[in-house]
């Protein structure tokens, strides 16, 4: 199979608890894949194999890997290979209703989160000047990453903010539960919530698997890790896959103590290192190798590069600008005398206000580029919009959606009579979409209003209708003209190329129809709705070929976890950029580890060609200050004696200075 000795072991070890250790470059999804396959033709049935990873990229890749693998009929049996959120959709369709919700629950995203907690900030009179919706969204996400209840969080609250976003917390969670939604992270809590609490589900869950793998596991946060050893202790044949030299989504939840104690959770775990690196030269390998040994908390392992090729640089700029200005005119000397592309090159950066000088200088050489992480698809007014749309069709009762979507495009419902409807709904203890219907509750607004209430709940329930009858990329084009969404599109934008792209985004809803009813057997809106609910960025064409452009790549260090480059430039390698200020004066004394993992991360991207950048001074509200070059420059070229480099980790508060120093 095309396999080396370390990568064979893995694929061969078929039963009982399994840590692969895969390095970075080192084949983790080769061997991910052909462990599946080898298991299928072990005998194991294909339906009682699950494979959880992060994306749905990584999923849909596996997938389709392993059925090139074994010429897997398109119809036929396959292995599940899902996200840790679609596994657990899955899990709640059937069973949420234990917990009080209904299984046809909404899947709330960021937008309706905004609004609820907009409107749960006003109900409990706290203005936005004391705490912005988005702030309040962002500290119940921390709360719930780290699996705590609006009681625990209370609890735990040390000051009047943190306590006045518990009480918001409480609200937001009884509300959400009101209206018969979740957001994203109930998806974990609710599973996890669902097996502590009902002992059957977990039972009846885990016994449709014989053998589970999970892929980047140093990302799990403890949600998911006690949903996956829950599924696993029946039959003990789970396999975990990752690099703790990795782990650098701390600030999400994740928990790198998972794949460092995976021996301590199953005692009898057979371990494999994969340290064969494909990806990078020997010098930029040795680079890696030497700065991730400063970290203490590790498994011991130590990549190897055969390919050879030069040194890596480190080049020193007078300041940001000429930093800038040095990286791109290096980079347009390297097109010009070699045969590479724009597209083999990356600009990686800690933060997200760095790359600004990097585009105006890619912009006058008039050499193409692509800023990864932009606006998402999902935060276009005429995305949100249309999809609002089809969530009311599938659940009138989502009271977020049809509020966005009552007037819009505009029907002759003010903004009176709709608060009119809404407050006498909150009286009488009514569901809005009920009240829309209600002909008693509509007298009370003026005639017209009354018209165009009875004319908008009759194009809803008529479309409701044609859409669960025939869900397809045609009955939702149909209703996108049915309800004039272009006229609104004109109406809102008056740039011929602003509207043109505006109703391509809408047309690329149907395109996404259209796949989705081509992949599945019976499909259906509730089906779509929960894909787009947890596809995220790479859900539309555009954004799956963002990274086809033949242009440079310029991303965060995080963004460029998984991919690679044949020219990497790391820039900004400063104390206070990398490792980040708030590393640096953490009272966590892991913090500056993730910070040395991140950098261990942007190495490892390079397969050909590493530059390293830093600058002496950079402008800071208009004034010129000096920085400090990063500790990690002194690190990877072994000069941690250097007088420098102390001065670099001077900066660290004194519990830290500890762990600084390789052991011996």
């Amino acid at each position: 199979m095309s396999l080396n000795p370390a990568q064979q072991a893995a694929v061969e070890t078929l039963s009982g608890p399994l840590l692969v250790l895969a390095g970075a470059g080192t084949g983790k999804t080769r061997v991910v894949t052909y462990r599946i396959a080898r298991l299928m033709k072990s005998g194991i049935r294909p339906g009682r194999i699950l494979a959880v990873t992060f994306t749905n990229k990584a999923a849909k890749e596996m997938q389709q890997r392993i059925s090139e693998l074994l010429r897997l009929p398109d119809q036929g049996e396959k292995p599940e290979t899902s996200t840790f959120h679609s596994l657990c959709v899955k899990i709640l369709r059937k069973h949420i209703h234990h917990l009080g919700y209904p299984n046809r629950f909404a899947i709330y995203d960021r937008g309706d989160q905004e609004s609820l907690a907009r409107q749960v900030l006003k109900e409990i009179r706290v203005s936005s000047a004391a705490m912005k919706p988005g702030d309040l969204l962002s500290q119940i996400s921390s709360w719930k990453s780290a699996a705590l209840g609006p009681e625990e969080a209370a609890e735990k609250g040390w000051s009047a903010k943190d306590h006045l976003a518990a009480l918001a917390y409480r609200q937001y969670q009884k509300a959400l539960k009101t209206l018969g939604a979740v957001d994203f992270d109930d998806l974990l809590l609710k599973t996890e919530e669902l097996f502590r609490e009902h002992p059957q589900v977990l039972r009846e869950e885990a016994g449709r698997f014989d053998h589970l793998l999970i892929d980047e596991y140093q990302d799990t946060n403890g949600s998911q890790y006690r949903i996956v050893r829950g599924l696993a202790l029946p039959h003990r044949n789970i396999c975990v896959v990752g690099d703790d030299d990795q782990s650098i989504y701390a600030w999400r939840g994740a928990e790198v103590t998972h794949i460092l104690n995976f021996r301590k959770d199953w005692p009898d775990a057979k371990v494999v290192r994969l340290e064969s690196n494909y990806r990078s030269t020997k010098q930029i390998i040795d680079w890696a190798n030497r700065i991730i040994v400063f970290n203490k908390h590790r498994h011991d392992k130590q990549l190897r590069a055969t390919a050879n090729g030069e040194p890596p640089r480190i080049l020193q700029c007078k300041d940001g600008e000429a930093e800038a200005k040095t990286v791109i005119e290096q980079l347009k000397t390297r097109l010009r005398e070699t045969k590479r592309q724009p597209r083999d090159f990356a600009i990686l950066f800690r933060t997200n206000e760095q790359p600004r000088a990097f585009e105006m200088e890619l912009r006058q050489a008039k050499i193409p580029y692509v800023l990864v992480g932009g606006q998402s698809f999902f935060d276009r007014k005429e995305v949100r919009d249309i999809l609002s749309y089809l969530k009311v069709l599938s659940r009138p009762q989502d009271e977020v959606s049809l509020l966005r979507i009552m007037n819009t495009p505009p029907r002759g419902l003010g903004a009176t009579s709709i608060q009119k409807v809404t407050e006498t709904a909150l009286v009488q203890k009514k569901n809005l979409w009920n009240a829309v219907t209600d002909p008693e509750i509509l007298n009370l607004v003026p005639q017209k209003s009354r018209d165009a209430f009875e004319k908008f709940s009759a194009l809803i329930i008529q479309q409701r209708k044609i859409l669960r009858q025939n869900f397809s990329a045609e009955a939702v084009g149909n209703f996108i003209h049915a309800i004039a969404y272009q006229q609104e599109i004109e109406r809102n934008y008056t740039q011929p190329e602003e509207r043109t792209a505006r109703w391509e985004s809408v047309g690329e809803i149907v395109n996404a129809v259209a796949a989705y009813t081509q992949e599945e057997l019976r499909p259906t809106l509730e089906g779509f709705l929960d894909q787009t609910s947890l596809a995220g960025p790479d859900f539309t064409s555009e954004n799956k070929s963002e990274l086809r452009k033949n242009a440079v790549m310029l991303m965060t260090l995080h963004a460029a976890k998984g991919l690679e480059f044949k020219e990497v430039y790391m820039v900004g390698m400063e104390e206070g950029t990398l490792p980040h200020h708030r590393s640096v004066g953490s009272d966590d004394i892991l913090a500056v580890d993730e910070e040395r993992r991140l950098c261990y991360v942007g190495i490892t991207r390079a397969q050909l060609r590493l530059t390293l950048t830093f600058a002496l001074a950079r402008r800071k509200w208009g004034k010129m200050r000096p920085t400090v070059p990063s500790r990690f420059l002194y690190e990877v070229t072994g000069q941690s004696e250097n007088p420098n480099y102390a001065k670099a980790v001077a900066q660290i508060p004194p519990h830290e200075k500890e762990k600084e120093r390789p052991r011996s």
